[in-house]
């Protein structure tokens, strides 16, 4: 009876075993075990972040170092390669242990701890067991050891919000899986039998318990002949570091990892959906140093001069900036907020508010690039006279009578280019635009990196006034080709994609010349004096060639600076928005001054980056090939003109003036002569002409235009929202798309 029992006992184990074998198969992968996050890195190599849901980084054996699969395998499973799937005699023994009140105990190889972690869930459970059981005998039949390995490897949880070894080794001990020694491997494999419990950083009273854990690994890897006694000796406690880096998106950091996934995703370079399913590290062309510099640079010159508690308007203040590398076309450095958490438009990417008057040197790069003349046969250069006269009507115009008004109502008379582009005049350039032809232009600009698509890129002589809604990144792309002597390649933030140490293939950066050499070297030659003589005097940098253009937008919404050295082609913005409705708004006021411009906050950011960018660099010339009779030097004696200190002369607060300081103060209405009506009336003006600098050329009173400007498409009036932005800060980052809206009513645009 005893022998027939026992017999009975064995055929139904073994049926049973059958029975189990038969109808589990191996299903797909957890949903946990499969997500991964994305790994954004500075150029050399640092960690921006990580995003994703979960923060894993599967890597391959191969990147795994050898001290750290030893270690787990001490600390898991010594016998691993050399053993079957499962060890019942374990089983039964943490079992056993497990009903004698002895705690939870586990029986199971690493093969059924990876088939536990990547195709089950992780309750303690008959049914779940019994699985794990039958799938792991399975997979031992089906995969090779090392497969298992490196699954169990990467979807291991080791605390610290790390899933997988790659994750842990940055999150401890920030390095690389790849690096890791014998001693910091075998902590971390201490981690996998009580993550929360064994950081000793976390719970320092339990470093007793942790140490233990860590010599019990290292002992385990002698006694297998993994590692010398001697090694072992000399070995001292790895103790983590303090802190963490964070996964989060505040700061800079989550405008970075947006940017650069829509680079990825706008450029075709990874799906979206793969980029969304996480596991890849994306090496950026942004340099920490730099990008710390832009940052602080914000922070010292314009949010701490904030007064958000006392001064409504302080709270509008949002601030963007770009820098290229002129030659590689690598953006090397992006402002885009005060932190994403807070206001998650990108500043940098934004296309929303108007560019002004640095859109100007384009009329004249197209001028030069098209051997353009006046209405009366003159070839345009630096030299060249023009009437600066206040309300000059264009000559030469078919479309719409247009008679731009000057900063201050100011007339200059005759005066050179040169001299027009030191103080901004709107005449001279409106006039420009119609000599060269505004669809050349507007040709030019593209060419120079302004996209085609660019909102507001006007067809009549109002896109020499930067009617234009391009982003800073688009204007430093445009800025950076004039610096690399009029060769365009668009600009690049990747330097390098790999997944699972698998390279992703970038596309290959094609350039071309965009203008000739001398249509952007007389260009910059012009940009020079704007700095030495005209509204950019802070721009100033000791000992290093400088050229650049300020611009203030309608009703100073945004004031600007784009500049750049031979090394550098730096943009930064400072935008005025409600951080409720999403509405532009005048700067009026903001930090205490009567208005912000072109040549104060963002010259003033701009000097402080590129001299703290460029520290200990070599100085290098432009080396430029002049269009020739261009030489200022050679300008003409002594031109005719109303005020030559108008638009260079500092005030008491050290803000340029004529270009960049208006005559109206906030709320007042300007005067204006019998029978016309100056400035905007809800986006438009009602006799064609414009208050200030205006760039939408007049227009209609609901921002409808007649002569070829526009309001349109600008953003909301409403506090509702453009295209990527959110009423909670507003903006847009791929291009208004709005209703049409008006500019604030008061006062007028000066640049």
């Amino acid at each position: 009876m005893t022998l027939g029992a026992a017999i009975v006992v064995v055929l139904l184990l073994a049926g049973g075993f059958f029975l189990g074998y038969s109808l589990v198969q191996i299903p797909p992968a957890n949903a946990l075990a499969t997500k991964q996050a994305n790994v954004y890195m500075y150029a050399d190599g640092s960690v921006i972040a990580r995003d994703g849901e979960v923060n894993r980084e599967n890597v391959t054996l191969a990147q795994i170092s050898k001290g750290a699969q030893h270690a787990i395998l001490a600390a898991e499973d010594r016998d691993f390669y050399t053993e079957s799937a499962v060890d019942p005699k374990a089983m039964l023994r943490a079992a056993w242990n497990t009903a004698l009140g002895k705690g939870k105990q586990s029986g199971s190889t690493i093969t059924q701890q990876y088939v536990k972690n990547y195709y089950l869930r992780q309750e303690q459970t008959v049914t779940r067991k019994a699985k794990e059981f039958f799938i792991a005998i399975k997979l031992d039949r089906e995969v090779s050891k090392d497969h298992i390995l490196e699954g169990y490897l990467n979807t291991s949880y080791f605390g610290r919000n790390a899933y997988g070894i790659q994750a842990a080794a940055q999150a401890y001990y920030g390095m690389d899986a790849k690096d890791l020694d014998p001693a910091r491997a075998a902590y971390l494999s201490a981690l996998v039998n009580a993550p929360s419990q064994y950081d000793v950083v976390a719970h320092p009273e339990n470093r007793r318990a942790a140490e233990s854990r860590w010599n019990y690994v290292l002992d385990g890897m002698v006694k297998k002949g993994w590692l010398s006694a001697s090694e072992r000796a000399g070995m001292k406690f790895p103790v983590p570091k303090e802190s963490t880096l964070s996964t989060g998106m505040s700061g800079q950091r989550g405008y970075i990892v947006r940017t650069v996934k829509d680079y990825l995703t706008q450029n075709k370079i990874i799906d979206e959906n793969k980029l969304d399913a996480g596991g890849y590290r994306i090496t950026t062309t942004l340099q920490k140093p730099r990008q710390d510099a832009f940052v602080k640079a914000v922070d010292d010159k314009l949010m701490s001069k904030l007064d958000k508690k006392n001064n409504k308007v302080d709270n509008y203040v949002r601030a963007g900036g770009a820098s290229v590398d002129p030659k590689t076309g690598k953006v090397v450095a992006m402002y885009n907020g005060v932190d994403y958490v807070k206001q998650y438009t990108p500043n940098a990417t934004r296309r929303d508010f108007q560019v002004g008057s640095t859109f100007k040197p384009f009329v004249f790069t197209s001028a030069v690039e098209n051997g353009s003349q006046t209405q009366d046969g003159r070839v345009i250069t630096p030299n060249t006279i023009y009437d600066g006269t206040n309300k000059r009507p264009v000559q030469g115009w078919d479309g719409d009578p247009y008679a731009p008004e000057n900063e201050d109502q100011h007339s200059y008379g005759d005066i050179t280019v040169t001299e027009a582009t030191d103080s901004s005049v709107n005449s001279v350039y409106a006039q420009m635009a119609a000599d060269v032809g505004p669809q050349k232009v507007k040709q030019t600009a593209i060419g120079l990196g302004i996209p085609e698509a660019t909102p507001d890129l006007a067809d009549g002589p109002a896109i020499a006034l930067g009617t234009a809604t391009a982003s800073v990144l688009d204007m430093a792309q445009a800025y950076a080709t004039l610096a690399n002597h009029g060769r365009h390649g668009t600009y690049t933030m990747v330097e390098k994609v790999t997944k699972a140490g698998t390279p992703i293939e970038l596309p290959e950066r094609r350039t071309r010349q965009a203008v000739s050499r001398e249509a952007a070297d007389t260009t910059t030659s012009m940009l020079q004096s704007v700095v030495q003589n005209g509204t950019a005097s802070a721009a100033q940098v000791t000992g290093r060639p400088v050229a650049g253009k300020t611009g203030t937008a309608e009703e100073d919404t945004a004031a600007w600076f784009a500049g750049y050295t031979p090394e550098l082609a730096t943009v930064v913005s400072v935008m005025g928005q409600d951080p409720v409705t999403a509405a532009h708004k005048s700067l009026y006021g903001a930090m205490g001054l009567e208005r912000i411009n072109g040549g104060g906050a963002p010259t003033e950011i701009w000097t402080q980056f590129t001299q703290d960018a460029l520290e200990g660099k070599p100085v290098t010339d432009f080396d430029l090939e002049l269009q020739p009779g261009s030489d200022i030097s050679e300008a003409p004696a002594d031109p005719t003109t109303a005020d030559p200190t108008a638009g260079d002369t500092p005030d008491e607060s050290g803000t340029p003036t004529g270009e960049e300081t208006g005559t109206e103060t906030p709320g007042q209405t300007p005067s204006t002569p019998a029978g016309q009506t100056q400035g905007q009336t809800d986006g438009g003006t009602t006799d064609g002409s414009t208050g200030g600098e205006s760039p939408t050329g007049g227009g209609t009173a609901d921002g409808g235009t007649t002569d070829g400007g526009t309001t349109t498409e600008g953003g909301t009036a409403d506090g509702g929202t453009t295209e990527g932005g959110d009423a909670s800060d507003g903006g847009a980052t791929g291009g208004p798309t709005g209703p049409g809206w008006g500019f604030a009513p008061q006062g007028a645009r000066r640049e």
